[in-house]
């Protein structure tokens, strides 16, 4: 009898899953929220901003392992690398909820975001393995608007775990996750990588890759733009229990808050991916940043006239974390456009890159916070331009992106 082989995903499922590896690590990001005053009571932090390090280490983790990822991916296959990765980060979450110090915490957090580079890396490899261009940034998009429904609804499981339970079992509903998204891909991903496109693992191998990632004019470009954007966002993400809390007296009402504002990036997702074909995902983009810009020197100054209030910051937030819904995707495909003979380790690249940058660029701005929301404003400002420059300038002098407007 010949070997039985496993059906491949139709798309509805194959968007489901890049969904729900996707959608892992902002679970493992939304979910702490709701729990970093009671780490600062639980390990005796004497800084506040302290207790946000388990997110920056988590993702320096996260980016980090991506460079080994990619090239195990390119030439064991997408579910070998995935299997690898979330092994490591279910048994990561395990030793979270047993850390009895501080330290130990943030250790198996920077593991736990080792494992979580695995379905980072396959997401956005799986989908090009299957699709390119338009098609592909309209996949991610709907994956986006699939994803979405976690970083709206983590912060509340979180609260909800808390409400019976010490803080230590939100990082057990990570293990059941883990469980979970490794059960699914065991049962229903079929390879796509094919046998004749796999690369060799050896050192120069990969080297040439990755340098052909990081001098591809295109690539680079738009990869930098979209680490400082991650970073604008992973600054609010950080921050935002400190300013809805701390500055706006939501209390129990964060949660909630903080759902709305994160729906913007579903919606956002949804109206790109009927958006993308028509427009382009270039002018997307500098449309997009343009907007971003706008919205933020616009809020900046009612902060510093004092106008600000929880209504206006809700508003103009959620303005911007729906221009990140588009950005987001589109900046992502198109740095991976030109990479699809090497989708793996140029996936794993611009994951690496992105990810550790923003994530330094969130814990910087993170420990700036002083009880204002003028710290994380401002870096939205200057982010935001140097974003735009670099768009703009990428398809300054016929690098062939002219074709996406």
């Amino acid at each position: 009898m010949p070997p039985r082989t496993r059906p491949e995903m139709g798309f509805g499922e194959f968007i489901g899953f890049i969904a729900a590896c996707m959608a892992i690590n902002a679970l493992a990001i939304d979910i702490m929220l709701p729990a970093l005053p009671l780490l600062t009571a639980s390990f005796h932090l004497t800084d506040p901003n302290q207790a946000q390090t388990v997110i920056g280490v988590y993702l320096i983790g996260t980016g980090i392992s991506q460079l080994f990822y990619g090239p195990i991916s390119d030439r064991y296959g997408r579910r070998v690398a995935l299997t690898v990765g979330l092994l490591i980060f279910v048994l990561a979450g395990i030793l979270s909820t047993l850390a009895e110090s501080f330290s130990t915490l943030l250790a198996a957090r920077a593991l736990q975001g080792i494992g979580a580079g695995a379905p980072r890396v396959t997401a956005v490899a799986l989908a090009r393995d299957r699709y390119v261009g338009a098609q592909m940034a309209k996949v991610m998009s709907m994956a986006m608007v699939v994803f979405m429904v976690v970083p709206v609804l983590a912060p509340t499981l979180g609260q909800l775990v808390l409400f019976v339970a010490p803080w230590r079992w939100v990082f057990g509903m990570l293990v059941a996750a883990g469980i979970a998204v490794l059960w699914w891909m065991l049962l229903r991903l079929p390879e796509t990588l094919a046998p004749g496109e796999r690369r060799s693992i050896s050192p120069a191998s990969i080297y040439r890759a990755y340098r052909q990632t990081l001098t591809h004019r295109r690539t680079f470009g738009y990869m930098l733009a979209l680490s400082l954007i991650i970073g604008a966002h992973l600054s609010f993400i950080s921050s935002a229990q400190q300013i809805l809390v701390d500055i706006f007296g939501a209390g129990a009402s964060f949660t909630v808050l903080f759902a709305l504002i994160a729906a913007a990036t579903g919606l956002a997702a949804f109206f790109n991916a009927r958006m993308v074909h028509r427009l382009g995902m270039r002018r997307i983009c500098i449309s997009g940043l343009i907007a971003l810009l706008i919205i933020n020197v616009l809020h900046l100054t009612l902060e510093l006239s004092g106008r600000e209030n929880l209504l206006i910051f809700m508003l103009l937030q959620g303005a911007s974390v729906f221009i990140f819904g588009f950005l987001a995707a589109d900046l992502n495909a198109l740095a991976m456009e030109p990479m699809g003979h090497i989708a793996g380790t140029a996936s794993s690249m611009i994951g690496f890159f992105s990810t550790v940058s923003s994530a330094l660029i969130a814990l910087f701005i993170g420990h700036l916070f002083n009880g204002t929301v003028i710290p994380l404003l401002g870096a939205y400002v200057a982010l935001t331009i140097l974003a735009l420059g670099i768009t703009w300038r990428v398809g300054d002098q016929g690098s062939g992106i002219r074709d996406q407007i």
